[in-house]
């Protein structure tokens, strides 16, 4: 498997074979040029990922030749060497944009590893342009769906402070949405054509979580065998989301506070700063001021955040958007399992609008694409729906009636299953002694 193209610019013949031999050896596809213009015609037509050029050659400077190629090929990383170094060129070279500046000879052995850190660079750099890419398209503020006040108060705040670059906090339950918010805003600002990374704070220990955002230096910690850029830093000049923001530990709080203040961090084993230039967007479903009183968040922080604020409703709160969205899931889950189904029987909409919807939007997709799996025509009905919801749909005084609709549809479950009961409970939300003990109360068998 092609570990990455690699273009070779020398005009020592000799070097350039040796190199293309090692590198080739490597697993990299290996292209060479003897001069700047040839390799600026290969360029034009063949995909290459990391150039290494020599500072001198015939046809001008390896040093200028960063500053020409770099707005061109962004995503191209080039490794300059040099038979004669200078620190003057190694700053110039840097500030055009090259990846690493070293001496031909005494820094030989020093190609291959920064070969592989240039190209595990430049893929993170296609992995993030094409995350962007499918960001842009499914999350600008024309796809957040919603025709009540609620949502389209919450649309126009989150408008209006997109293109400012301020620091914005979210606030909701969790299913709100908070996450596609902040990507719309993220889209909606100058920031657009930079990265946007989304981090949960929730989902990390306090020491994994600070490795995450502000990275660390080889030898930090146990496991640290290598540099690792944080996602603080990988976001530069884009946007960092932080979700549950108010789950950070007090002493992370503290270096967030710095870059917000600052503009700058420390990674993980470092004595230097690191400065940054990245917009934070934060989430949380817990009441920060009650978090304050606890001691459990800090008030600095909280208002450094806190400059615009946006609350967004919760579904409960939207009932009149729940067709509307349900439609919306309906369709693209149809589209994944192949089936056509177009529509749904009033009973279930409107049952679906009596719910209360703990879980929010991201309860109501679930319910949608449990629906839609178990449906065989082309309606969604209410049989179709959890049990939980189906009960509340009847007499409940109609013993007959009740048993008969969860036996039925205990046997869909297991016919789309085959039999799979763990995966029958999974998907019926009970337990699996619970779904034994109804095959057995209503004589399933598989």
């Amino acid at each position: 498997m092609e570990k990455g193209r690699v273009l070779i610019i020398d005009d020592e013949e000799q070097l350039r074979s040796l190199l293309k031999r090692i590198i080739i050896l490597e697993g990299f596809t290996v292209f060479e040029a003897g001069n700047l213009n040839s390799g600026l015609r290969l360029l034009d037509k063949e995909q290459v990922d990391v150039i290494l050029c020599d500072v001198k050659l015939p046809d001008g400077s390896g040093v200028d030749f960063v500053k020409e190629i770099k707005p061109k090929f962004p995503l191209v990383e080039i490794i300059l060497l040099t038979a004669y170094g200078n620190i003057h060129d190694g700053v110039q070279a840097m500030k055009n944009g090259a990846f690493d500046y070293i001496m031909k000879g005494d820094d030989n052995d020093k190609v291959i590893p920064l070969l592989y850190k240039a190209i595990e660079k430049v893929q993170l750099q296609k992995r993030i342009e094409q995350l962007e890419q499918q960001v842009g398209k499914r999350y600008g503020f024309e796809n957040i769906l919603g025709e009540s006040l609620a949502i389209k108060e919450a649309i126009s705040l989150a408008k209006k402070v997109a293109p400012t670059g301020a620091t914005v906090l979210l606030l909701g339950e969790t299913g709100t949405g908070k996450e596609i918010f902040a990507q719309a805003i993220h889209n909606g600002s100058k920031r657009s054509g930079k990265p946007f990374i989304a981090l949960n704070c929730s989902a990390f220990s306090k020491d994994l979580l600070e490795s995450e955002i502000f990275g660390h230096k080889t030898g930090a910690f146990t496991g640290a065998t290598k540099d690792k850029r944080g996602l603080i830093e990988e976001a530069n000049n884009g946007s960092l989301f932080l979700d549950e923001i108010g789950e950070m530990h007090s002493d992370l709080q503290t270096k967030l506070l710095r870059v917000l203040e600052n503009h700058e961090f420390i990674k993980v084993g470092d004595t230097k700063t690191t400065k940054v230039d990245v917009r934070i967007i934060a989430a949380t479903n817990l009441d920060l001021h009650k978090e304050i009183q606890e001691g459990k968040f800090r008030e600095d922080l909280f208002y450094r955040l806190n400059g615009f604020t946006i609350q967004l409703p919760s579904l409960r709160e939207r009932k009149e958007d729940i067709p509307l969205l349900a439609n919306n899931f309906l369709k693209i889950y149809a589209e994944k399992t192949n089936k056509r189904i177009t529509a749904m029987s009033k009973e279930f909409t409107h049952r679906l609008q009596q719910q209360e919807w703990k879980g929010n939007i991201r309860e109501l997709k679930n319910v949608i694409e449990r629906a839609v799996i178990l449906a065989d025509g082309l309606e969604l009905r209410i049989e179709h729906l959890p049990l939980e919801l189906q009960r509340n749909t009847y007499d409940t005084s109609s013993t007959f009636d009740l048993a008969n609709i969860e036996r039925s549809h205990i046997q869909k479950v297991l016919h789309y299953t085959r039999g799979n009961k763990t995966k029958t409970a999974e998907l019926l939300g009970i337990g699996l002694t619970t779904l034994y003990r109804k095959m057995e109360e209503y004589k399933i068998t598989v």
